[in-house]
């Protein structure tokens, strides 16, 4: 039998290697924490505590803003120096909650849970929404609402998204490695919402370790299974793998759920096993430091709102000054114009390479050649977009299908004229679907 995969996609160099086989460590902060209040889509949190306040580690500091919301806790205990404007790891300026570590790391008493199956559905779904779970491989959608689709009977499959198909980035591997029974208890907690649902482990091939691991854990759990995908970006775009799995198609005007399904990062199943199970808020997460100029790549546990510059210092500092820093993958993650930025729940890793290669290869004239047409898994025309977004036709660019572009930058990677094609259709994606969103 084939491996699952859909049509389209690349094959750069995953850059794995600099930090695979090392082992998550733990990351303990020095400096003050700092926690924006809007790391998920939707209404930023509000904030509950006061320049002054002592806070706990595991203590609400931020509640959510509405539904599509999401709660922000301490992960420290300390005193809260302030609300201010500080950088996200995205570049860009927004309200955050400073607090300043008194590294004693004081906990709050956590209330006792009951047992899974003593639980009701809305129970589970509250305390999933209250320990401020949201999705952790990028996206941030808060989870309560992704696990309240309008018919959960008509739910067939929850996938677990491991693929990481991301270069360079390692967090996910070494978490199905080291954390396998707390993701496959993610995934029994998911399930339980969904009666007539199958749980899906959807792996890329080249971590066969994490495939055999995860098969041995779910030996005795009929409602659950691996599947073992291509190796090829990007093959954990959340519409790629639904076809890949499922050979159920959607496009930007659906949902996962309209197609039958619900779509997990490892690092999200682990952070509702941990709230539902254990009680326990989101206060940390795993986050892959790596990259050519980076002395020791890893892996790191790290506590949310730690500076950026702390995690580099934890991999060995810089073995040359870097041309390039990125927050997550170099496909679709963010330039950081600095270092001073925090670790939120979305941030996977940070890149630091010797040379801005983009910079490098200056762009172009259009050969015509086809190339990001034959790679692009939606199926669109890349190029004919790009021009379109130049020009700021927005009708034409809406009439040639640029919504449904996943930005997965595959078009970009391939073009020999070096276009800047996921970066013009991007601008032109969000600008159309804001005026989509206004009618």
């Amino acid at each position: 039998m084939g491996l699952l995969t859909f049509k389209g996609g690349i094959h750069p160099d995953d850059g794995k290697r600099f930090s695979k086989d090392q082992a998550v460590k733990p990351l303990l902060p020095k400096g003050d924490m700092v926690y924006p209040l809007s790391q998920h889509i939707g209404a930023p949190a509000n904030p509950v505590v006061k320049k002054g306040d002592h806070v706990l580690k595991g203590q609400m500091i931020a509640d959510a803003g509405g539904f599509v919301s999401a709660p922000v806790y301490s992960s420290v205990s300390g005193t809260v120096k302030g609300l201010e404007q500080r950088f996200n790891p995205a570049g860009t300026k927004t309200e955050c909650i400073v607090i300043e570590n008194d590294g004693q790391y004081q906990e709050v008493d956590y209330e006792p849970v009951k047992p899974l199956e003593e639980l009701t559905r809305e129970e589970i779904l509250d305390m999933i929404a209250r320990a401020g779970i949201v999705g952790m491989g990028g996206a941030g959608f808060p989870t309560r609402v992704k696990l309240s689709p309008k018919e959960p009977d008509k739910i067939d499959y929850i996938i677990a998204n491991c693929a990481e198909c991301e270069p360079y980035i390692t967090a996910d591997y070494r978490r199905m490695l080291e954390n396998t029974e707390d993701l496959v208890s993610g995934m029994r907690v998911v399930l339980s919402l969904f009666p007539n649902a199958k749980g899906i482990f959807a792996v890329e091939d080249n971590k066969k370790d994490c495939i055999e691991k995860l098969n041995q854990v779910v030996a005795n759990e009929p409602r659950m299974d691996v599947k073992a995908l291509m190796t090829k970006y990007p093959q954990g775009a959340e519409r790629q793998l639904i076809y890949a799995v499922t050979k159920r198609a959607i496009n930007s005007s659906m949902l996962p759920a309209d197609a039958g399904c619900i779509v997990d990062n490892v690092e999200t199943l682990i952070g509702i096993h941990n709230a539902v199970i254990n009680g326990r808020p989101l206060t940390e997460r795993v986050v892959t430091v790596s990259g050519d100029a980076v002395e020791n790549p890893g892996n790191f546990r790290v506590l949310l709102g730690t500076n950026h510059r702390e995690l580099i210092e934890a991999a060995g500092g810089f073995k040359a000054e870097p041309e390039k820093l990125i927050s997550g993958g170099p496909m679709m993650g963010f330039a950081m114009v600095t270092l001073d930025a925090p670790v939120t729940k979305t941030s996977s890793s940070i890149l630091a390479f010797k040379e801005d290669a983009v910079s490098r290869n200056p762009e172009t004239a259009c050969i015509n050649c086809g190339r990001c047409v034959e790679v692009c898994p939606s199926r669109i025309i890349p190029s004919r977009l790009a021009d379109y977004a130049n020009r700021q036709d927005e009708e034409s660019f809406v009439a040639m299908n640029g919504l449904e572009c996943v930005e997965c930058g595959s078009c970009s990677y391939v073009c020999p004229a070096k276009r800047q094609l996921k970066q013009a259709i991007g601008g032109m994606r969000k600008i159309a679907l804001a005026n989509k969103k206004k009618k």
